[in-house]
């Protein structure tokens, strides 16, 4: 499936399990309160498929995709008989009509605790978080190749993927860390990772890469050109796409990293090196002359224009629970990215984190793709932290969303009477600004991820 379709078909997938399972939530409530459901729909606009239940209510999958609702028995909108009024949505008491709205986003709680519970019994696989090359910030802190990073700060790292989540924190907030390792010695030490010096305003993934830190299984794989720049010193000395680097200077070239220090350590202005290709299973000498050049990241470097052809290397760890274990697993790692992702408005809110962190479906459909294709427990992981996400975003008191509907309710119980139809049509026009501006900015950010990927 190409990557396209395959974007499509696990987007749906996404949506539709999250959608369903949080209208469920307000469904199963309601109906638990004799609450006359009308209709339960996923997706907005014109259904492409309806039928009716044996209660009345009406089942349908809608045309756009992007959420869903659950339609009560409501006497603001329709005239309500005598012999309905116990199916009326509004009669009922301020606390059961709260517990409808909440419901929702806590069934996408249960169901991010589901899919992390699950993803712990799989086991989930990744990389060991051992430093294979330190540059930058974290060679000056001390960082070597071989170090193993235990914890970030009182944060323990079980592999790769975990210490550079506790470590991005620190680097929105351009605050120093303690960062414990075990070097290839085997000795246990703190080194200080001073990351004030990264510049104000930079982009989440940019600023991360500035500290410098690349894991050692990114360094193993094999030296083959993926891409040759057009108008580069290797065009021009004839080197095509996948042939295999075999030295430069005499010297072997076993991994990508070894032809990098190879070119930097022989290039001079003017100078041609010998390279040895192999190509079609035969040894090829070129001779490539590299230009003194700015790199991607703005730095000067010898460069001859070639491209490491990417193949992800094999994991190497193993993030696994058994049934009960996974349990408290998926109540902690619940709780951590709840407490993540409230820090991350926060400093959304406040300027400390980039907007662009916002995605929109685009983003949500290419990652949900890669998840789904690098096996069900990545995928869960995905599912757990989206479902996440929607259960915080819907509880933010912000007009038309859950939330919002929660403030309404709370202001009804202290006052002793609902607010006032003005308020209400005022809210919802603000509601839906909001979400439009939130909603434009996050396809915004997906056009620009996309432009410049």
């Amino acid at each position: 499936m190409s990557n396209f379709f395959g974007s499509i078909w696990w987007l749906l997938v996404t949506l539709g399990l999250l959608v369903t399972f949080h209208e469920f939530g307000h469904y199963w409530v309601a109906r638990r309160f004799g609450i006359k459901v009308l209709r339960f729909s996923i997706g907005f606009g014109k259904p492409l498929w309806s039928r009716y239940g044996k209660d009345g209510t009406e089942y349908c999958i809608a045309a756009i995709p992007l959420g869903g609702y659950v339609k009560f028995l409501d006497s603001r909108e329709v005239d309500v008989t005598p012999e309905e009024r116990a199916g009326d949505f509004t009669s009922k008491p301020i606390w059961q009509r709260m517990c409808v709205v909440a419901a929702g986003p806590l069934f996408n709680l249960v169901f991010t605790l589901f899919a992390f519970w699950a993803m712990f019994v799989i086991g989930k696989p990744d990389y060991q978080p051992v430093i294979g090359r330190a540059e930058g910030i974290s060679a000056s802190a001390g960082f070597q190749a071989g170090d193993r990073i235990d914890a970030v700060g009182s944060e323990k790292t079980e592999n790769w993927t975990s210490a550079m989540m506790a470590l991005l924190e620190h680097v929105m907030d351009r605050s120093a860390v303690d960062v414990s390792v075990t070097t290839a010695a085997g000795s246990s030490i703190v080194r200080r990772l001073d990351l004030s010096t990264i510049a104000a305003g930079k982009e989440e993934r940019a600023a991360l890469s500035e500290v410098g830190l690349t894991p050692k299984q990114f360094l193993l794989g094999p030296p083959i050109a993926g891409e040759i720049t057009k108008g580069s010193a290797a065009e021009a000395a004839g080197v095509a796409v996948n042939d295999r680097l075999v030295s430069l200077e005499g010297k072997p070239i076993g991994k990508w990293d070894d032809l990098v220090a190879a070119v930097q350590g022989n290039a001079a202005a003017g100078k041609a090196l010998a390279l040895v290709v192999e190509r079609a299973g035969k040894p090829l000498t070129l001779s490539v002359t590299p230009r003194y050049e700015k790199t991607e990241d703005g730095k000067m470097a010898w460069l001859m224009g070639i491209r490491h052809k990417y193949e992800q290397p094999p994991y190497d760890a193993l993030l696994r629970y058994g049934p009960l274990a996974a349990i408290p697993a998926a109540i902690d790692e619940t709780a951590s990215f709840t407490a993540k992702t409230f820090g991350l408005i926060k400093r959304m809110v406040t300027g400390a984190a980039s907007l662009q962190n916002l995605s929109g479906p685009v983003t949500i459909a290419t990652v949900a793709n890669a998840t789904a294709n690098e096996g069900p427990a990545h995928f869960l992981n995905f599912l757990a932290l989206i479902s996440l996400s929607l259960c915080i975003m819907n509880l933010l008191p912000i007009p038309i969303l859950d939330g919002g509907h929660l403030v309404y309710y709370l202001i009804e119980s202290i006052k002793g009477s609902p607010v006032s139809d003005k308020v209400l049509i005022a809210g919802q026009y603000a509601g839906l600004v909001m979400l439009a501006a939130l909603m434009g900015l996050a396809f915004y950010n997906d056009i620009v991820h996309r432009i410049l990927s």
